[in-house]
């Protein structure tokens, strides 16, 4: 479609004169391009030299269609030698700047594509220019080991565009901002002097070709200043020193500027390197919320040098700069990129509409704020390009004159000014008290409250600890710690929930980025508070992990409980793309945050302990099926592929149940099936028992090993055939001749909880049918019930008898339950995991009545609740006067009790009831069981 067949809009001349003057100069014109061009030539002087200049290009150029007259010019900086290449660039300049300008304008084009036209065409001038004298160096000696062909591929090479057109939205008339590095590694020692020479030569005559204004103008005004430490470095660095550099002295500005980074001329693939490299120093692993201080800071500086104080008025005002102006917007976006982007990589967008929108979908911005900001970001910019069309000017200042104001109203298309200057304001306004609140936020003077002579003699210690060592540090607790003490007061046990809150601060590394976090955040105090009160286990944990409050505040913390798969790939992107001691740290770190969230979910009465048992089952599920694969991989690199069918990782104990605590190790077995097949087939072959047990013991290192991110789960494979004196791996063929004719008693009753999780799905199936037809073969009621009361009896012995508080321990409490119910499935036959479904199975074969399985079931459940809110409260022995008063508390809720006297009769009154009753049922006869005796 030709460009004027899609004109939708036009400016209203502000000099009727100028205006019938260029029209009448250009009298071949399509009478459907004369509102246009008048319009724009009574309102820009610049434009109106322009039509009349290039009207010979320009009349040919209207009845195509703009995006390939666009790409016509493109084309045209492609064709440029050396002796060409100021003159061809400007003029290719001026065209395309008179294209994009009409095309803005008419409507033809909107936002987006205007930008993004401007940044293509920057690309370009700057690709093809840096490619012509990199040339002409390679052909004079200047590049060691490069010849002129190896030099138009850039060289080593790299030219970052910053700024607006590393995000492709340059303005209309902005200067360019780029770093120019070069490849130290592609030089030997003795050519590095030379290549550093040339390089700096080449960027210096880049920026000539492009900025220099000759009788043809100018390409593009260009910008060096970014790069490390600008006023003493030249003005092309080595990679090696950039990377020293940000690594060492990196500022967060330098961060920001980062966030729109891209490689846009010469050595492509080396810029990208650079950038993944550079991540580490952008996006931060933890919640960076000490960035908004800086981004404030900076702000402050900005805003004291401009002077850009005062109230919002539109003469004279900054659009860029200036309060509730452009910049306000990006910096609204990339602080929270800062704050949130090295936990999550879709929030690294580098244009900032796409970045707000990536805020929205992980809960960091409001929509409707994200789409308003959006608005008046995109109304700011258009405004921007209006006034520097005017005459080509980089400025970013509104008209302080009627005049200057009546010009801008009509080149944006309104025909009253007072009413575009009154939109211009409620926008600047609007902007204003969108985005102040978040760069300074409010803080309610409060005063100290009244402390205990403790809580004075514990607060004042808190200067001697590490989080407060720094001076930014005491400054930011300084402002949370009335809040921090008033909440405290209103504990129950304020003295007692400050002496855990003491521990926490006390076990800290560093504070800054932690209060930043709670200063900006206040509901994270009062969930810190609650735990301090509540759970000191919890505290003394958070004190270790402190990262893991980020995930409170990441958009996703009270969300229902994923599905599998959503898990899975949840756990799979956090370790995509790292390498294998990476990948461990990582999924520690996305533990970490799931095992919190289950914890605060039923510390604050949101889950179940049941809920919380399955959600932590399913956590475990997912990380050793996912990190299972990896474990084997190390394995395959040096010894080749598994034998056989492969290994399946098989859940046993509370796991197999589905029923973890919050402090639970992992029972697990690995059993393969190497079809016959004796070696692996790679660089170093291994027989397949060997095979398995090194993938094996690789799993265990990958879930127990502690890293700088900690362990996941200690691990027990005693439940394997033989014990500790069995190899780590067994085989299939092995497993089931052991199963069927050496196993004991015990080793059955543990296969009645026994699911497959990790490894082939054929050879889970085929184990889960062995599974259940040793189950249904091996109960022989006398033998069961015999080996069973044996095995209580040495527990007895042994000192498991539990106290009034034991969850676990001693007779009627939860394992005798469990011991009772795995001999009713194990004598049924029945492949039920759970305690109730086992329990069922009894009542089938008519061995336990209705009544006793009610009981049995609820002190099950009791005790099971019980030893969940124990392992939340506390990581060492249970004590109950420990815990406090808000830990009692939980526990009575838990148990649906009033108090701690009420607490300790029905435990009494449960466990004596449930102890008659498996005392019962192994005094009955086994003839009397459903099942015949083998």
């Amino acid at each position: 479609m030709t460009f004027w067949a899609r004109i939708t809009r036009h400016p209203i001349a502000y000099d009727p004169d100028r205006a019938a003057d260029v029209l009448t100069q250009v009298p071949d014109l399509p009478k459907e391009m004369r509102a246009l061009i008048g319009g724009t030539a009574g309102c820009s002087p610049y434009l109106a030299r322009l039509i009349v200049h290039e009207q010979t290009w320009l009349l040919p150029v209207l009845d195509q269609d703009p995006e390939a007259a666009f790409a016509d010019l493109l084309a045209q900086i492609e064709t440029l030698d050396l002796g060409a290449l100021s003159k061809g660039l400007r003029q290719v300049k001026r065209r395309a700047a008179l294209l994009i300008a009409l095309a803005d304008l008419g409507g033809v084009w909107d936002q987006s594509e205007v930008t993004g036209a401007l940044s293509d065409l920057a690309d370009h001038a700057v690709h093809k220019a840096q490619s012509v004298l990199l040339m002409r160096e390679a052909a004079r000696g200047k590049l060691p080991g490069f010849d002129e062909e190896k030099a138009a591929n850039g060289a080593g090479f790299v030219v970052l565009a910053m700024g607006k057109l590393g995000a492709r939205e340059l303005n209309y008339s902005s200067d360019i901002d780029l770093i120019c590095f070069y490849d130290d590694a592609q030089f030997e020692a003795d050519d590095q002097a030379q290549a550093r020479a040339t390089y700096v030569a080449v960027t210096r005559k880049l920026r000539a070709v492009l900025s220099d204004p000759t009788s043809d103008g100018y390409v593009f005004r260009t910008d060096l200043r970014l790069r490390p430490d600008a006023s003493v470095t030249p003005v092309c660095v080595s990679l090696t020193a950039a990377e020293r550099y940000y690594e060492a002295e990196g500022r967060s500005w330098e961060r920001a500027a980062f966030i729109k980074a891209r490689p846009a001329a010469a050595d492509i693939a080396a810029g990208e390197r650079f950038l993944r490299n550079l991540q580490p120093f952008v996006w931060r692993r933890h919640l960076d919320y000490a960035a908004i201080q800086d981004v404030q800071d900076l702000r402050l500086r900005i805003k004291a040098h401009k002077g850009f104080h005062g109230p919002i008025t539109p003469e004279g005002h900054n659009i860029k700069l200036g309060a509730g102006g452009i910049r306000e917007i990006e910096f609204f976006a990339q602080t929270r990129q800062l704050i949130a982007g090295g936990r999550d990589p879709s929030l690294r967008a580098r244009r900032t509409d796409d970045a707000l929108r990536a805020l929205v979908q992980k809960d960091w911005v409001p929509e409707a704020t994200a789409e308003r900001l959006i608005t008046q970001y995109r109304a700011h910019r258009e405004t921007e390009h209006r006034l520097q069309m005017i005459h080509d000017t980089q400025t970013h200042s509104l008209p302080t004159s009627e005049d200057g104001m009546d010009r801008l109203a009509r080149f944006s298309g309104w025909d009253d000014t007072a009413a575009f200057r009154a939109d211009l304001q409620a926008r600047l306004v609007n902007v204003d008290h969108l985005t102040e609140p978040f760069f300074a936020p409010t803080q309610s003077v409060q005063a100290m409250p009244e402390l205990s002579k403790t809580a004075h003699d514990i607060v004042d210690r808190w200067t001697s600890y590490p989080a407060l060592r720094s001076q930014r540090g005491r400054s930011l607790f300084e402002q949370l710690r009335p809040e921090l003490l008033t909440r405290f007061q209103t504990a129950a046990r304020p003295d007692e929930a400050l002496r855990n809150f003491d521990r926490f601060l006390h076990g800290l590394p560093a504070g800054v980025q932690l209060f930043s976090m709670f200063q900006a955040n206040p509901s994270l105090i009062d969930l810190l508070v609650d735990i301090c009160a509540t759970a000191p286990g919890l505290a003394r944990y958070l004190s270790r992990n402190s990262g893991v409050l980020e995930a409170v505040i990441g958009g996703q913390f009270f969300t229902p409980w994923p599905k599998a798969t959503e898990l899975a790939a949840e756990l799979g992107q956090a370790i995509a793309g790292l390498d294998y001691e990476a990948q461990l740290d990582a999924a520690r770190r996305w533990h970490k945050d799931w095992h919190f969230r289950i914890g605060v979910h039923h510390l604050r009465g949101l889950i179940s302990a049941e809920t919380a048992g399955a959600q932590y089952s399913r956590l475990a599920d997912t990380l050793v099926a996912g990190l299972w694969p990896l474990a084997q991989a190390q394995i395959t690199h040096r010894h080749g592929p598994a034998p056989g069918v492969g290994g399946v990782v098989v859940a046993m104990g509370s796991l197999g149940a589905g029923r973890l605590t919050a402090t639970s190790d992992l029972d697990l077995i690995v059993i393969y099936d190497a079809a016959g097949q004796e070696m692996s087939d790679g660089p170093r072959p291994l027989e397949a028992r060997g095979w398995y047990a090194k993938s094996t013991k690789a799993l265990v290192t990958a879930l127990s090993a502690p890293t700088a991110e900690g362990k996941l789960y200690d691990v027990d494979m005693r439940l394997r055939p033989s014990g500790r004196q069995g190899p780590v791996a067994t085989g299939l063929e092995a497993f089931q001749t052991y199963q069927r004719q050496e196993a004991w008693t015990w080793e059955h009753l543990a296969l009645t909880r026994a699911r497959m999780v990790a490894g082939p799905a054929i050879l889970q199936d085929q184990l889960e049918q062995l599974r259940q037809d040793i189950l249904m073969h091996a109960g022989a009621p006398e033998t069961v019930l015999k080996d069973v009361s044996e095995m209580r009896v040495r527990l007895q012995a042994a000192g498991r008898v539990g106290d009034l508080y034991a969850a676990k321990d001693g007779a009627g409490r939860m394992q005798d339950i469990e011991l009772l119910a795995q001999a009713a499935a194990l004598i049924a036959g029945d492949p039920s995991r759970d305690v109730d479904g086992q329990l069922a199975a009894g009542v089938a074969i008519g061995w336990l009545t209705p009544d006793q399985v009610d009981v049995l079931g609820r002190a099950h459940l009791m005790f099971s609740r019980l030893q969940h809110a124990q392992r939340l409260l506390t990581d060492r022995d249970f004590d109950i006067d420990e815990i406090g008063r808000g830990g009692q508390s939980l526990l009575a809720r838990a148990l649906d009790v009033a108090d701690v006297p009420a607490l300790a009769a029905k435990l009494e009154s449960m466990r004596s009831r449930s102890e008659a009753i498996i005392e019962l049922a192994l005094q009955n006869r086994p003839n009397r069981l459903g099942k015949a005796t083998k």
